[in-house]
C-alpha cells in the first residue's frame, strides 16, 4: 500500500466520486450510517491511515488527515466525521501500543477488518470531555469493573471497539485516576441509547452509551495508569481538531462550488445578461473564496507544525479549528443568499451543508473553549485553570 500523500488524496477523491457522492443525500435524509462509504475506505487500505508504517499502517499525521477529511466532506460530512473518528482512535491505540493491542486491534485496523471510535464525552462534564465520571473499579488482579455513561458517541453501535475514559477509584495518587481503555462492541453490559436526532450530521450514528458492570481486562488499558490526559492533549485533541477542521473546510468548499455552479448557469431572460457578469456577484464570491483560502492555509500550516513537532504547534491547531468554525458558517450562509430561492428549499445541497456546518461551534472542544485555550497558551497560563 502506498504512503505518498498525493496518491492517498487522489485515491480518496476517486472513492468519493464513485461511492460517497451517490450515498450522501440518503445518508442525510434517512439518518443512515454511511456503511458503504466507510467500508469502501477500509477496503482500499485506509483503515490504518494514522497508524505508523512499522505497524502496518500508512504512517500519516494530522495534515494528511485534515486534507483527507476535507475531500470526503465535500461529498458527505457524515462520512468524513465517521471515518475521522476511526482515524483518531487508530492513532490513539497505536501511540503506546502493546504487543497484545497490536495483534488485537492495530493489525485488523490496518487490514480493513476493524473499525474503532472514541467515547469520552459525558452529560455531567459537558465540554470538559477530559474529566470523566465513569468509574473504574478493581474487580480482580487482571480485570476492572466499569460503570457510567457516555454521550454523543460517533459511530455508536457501528464500530467494533471504543476507546473509553474513566476515573479509577481508590487510586494511590491523583495522577493515576484518569485512564483510557479499549472496550469491544460485544462486551456484556454495554447498552446503546436511541439515535440522536440532530439538526445536521444526521447519519453519523451518534448515540449515548451506558456501561453497567462492564468487565475490562487489564490488557485493554491504554498506556500507563493516569495517561488519559496525555492521550487527550497529545493525540485525541490534535487529531480530532485536524479531522474536524478538515471536514468543515470541505463543507465550505462544497458550498462555494454550489455558488459557482449556480452563478455560471444563471441568465436573466429579460435582458440576456449572465449573473456571472455582475461586479457585485464577482466581489461577493471573491470575498467568500478569501475566507475559505485563509482558513485552509491556517489549517495546513497548523497541522504541518504539529506533525513536525514545532513550538506552539497545539496552539495553532486550537486557533485553526476556531477560525474554520467561524468561516464555514459565514460561507454557507452567504452561499445560500447568493443562490437565492434555488437554495432556500428543503432537500437542497446547501440545506444539508448549512445544517452540518452549524455543528462547528458546539462540537467539543467548542469554539469558545478553543479561543480560551489559545489565549492561555500564548500567555503561558494553565490550560485547565477552570477545572
Amino acid at each position: 500500500m502506498y504512503t505518498d500523500q498525493s496518491k492517498i488524496l487522489e485515491t480518496i477523491e476517486t472513492i468519493c466520486q464513485q461511492v460517497v457522492e451517490g450515498e450522501a443525500s440518503n445518508t442525510d435524509r434517512l439518518s443512515r450510517w454511511p456503511e458503504l462509504s466507510v467500508r469502501s475506505f477500509q477496503k482500499e487500505g485506509f483503515g490504518g491511515l494514522t497508524v505508523p508504517v512499522e505497524y502496518g499502517g500508512l504512517g500519516q499525521g494530522t495534515q494528511t488527515l485534515a486534507k483527507v477529511s476535507e475531500i470526503i466532506a465535500r461529498y458527505c460530512t457524515n462520512t468524513s466525521v465517521c471515518f475521522g473518528m476511526h482515524a483518531v482512535g487508530s492513532a490513539v491505540i497505536a501511540s503506546k501500543v502493546t504487543d497484545f493491542q497490536l495483534e488485537k486491534y492495530i493489525k485488523p485496523i490496518c487490514e480493513g477488518k476493524h473499525l474503532t471510535s472514541i467515547a469520552l464525552s459525558e452529560v455531567g462534564s459537558g465540554s470538559q470531555y477530559y474529566l470523566p465520571e465513569t468509574r473504574m473499579q478493581y474487580h480482580s488482579e487482571t480485570e476492572y469493573n466499569i460503570n457510567g455513561a457516555k454521550s454523543f458517541v460517533i459511530n455508536g453501535g457501528q464500530a467494533d471497539s471504543y476507546i473509553i475514559s474513566a476515573v479509577a477509584e481508590n487510586s494511590s495518587t491523583p495522577g493515576e485516576q484518569f485512564n483510557c481503555f479499549m472496550a469491544n462492541a460485544s462486551t456484556p453490559g454495554m447498552q446503546w441509547g436511541e439515535h440522536w436526532n440532530g439538526l445536521g450530521l444526521r447519519g453519523n450514528s451518534t448515540r449515548n452509551l451506558f456501561l453497567e458492570d462492564v468487565k475490562i481486562p487489564s490488557e485493554n488499558v491504554l498506556g500507563e495508569f493516569g495517561d488519559e490526559i496525555w492521550y487527550v492533549f497529545n493525540i485525541i485533541t490534535p487529531y480530532f481538531l485536524a479531522s474536524m477542521a478538515g471536514s468543515y473546510l470541505g463543507i465550505a468548499k462544497a458550498a462555494i462550488e454550489e455558488v459557482i455552479n449556480h452563478i455560471k448557469n444563471r441568465e436573466f431572460s429579460f435582458n440576456g445578461r449572465a449573473l456571472a457578469s455582475s461586479s457585485v456577484i464577482q466581489y461577493r464570491l471573491g470575498h467568500l473564496w478569501a475566507k475559505y483560502a485563509r482558513s485552509r492555509a491556517l489549517v495546513h500550516y497548523a497541522t504541518k507544525c504539529y506533525d513536525m513537532d514545532q513550538d506552539h504547534n497545539l496552539v495553532d491547531l486550537f486557533a485553526a479549528k476556531a477560525e474554520v468554525a467561524d468561516s464555514v458558517i459565514e460561507i454557507v450562509n452567504e452561499s445560500m443568499t447568493l443562490c437565492g430561492g434555488y437554495a432556500y428549499r428543503e432537500g437542497s445541497t446547501l440545506d444539508r451543508l448549512l445544517r452540518d456546518a452549524r455543528a462547528a461551534h458546539v462540537m467539543t472542544p467548542t469554539t469558545d473553549i478553543l479561543r480560551i485555550w489559545t489565549g492561555r497558551s500564548i500567555l503561558e497560563q494553565p490550560l485547565l485553570a477552570d477545572t
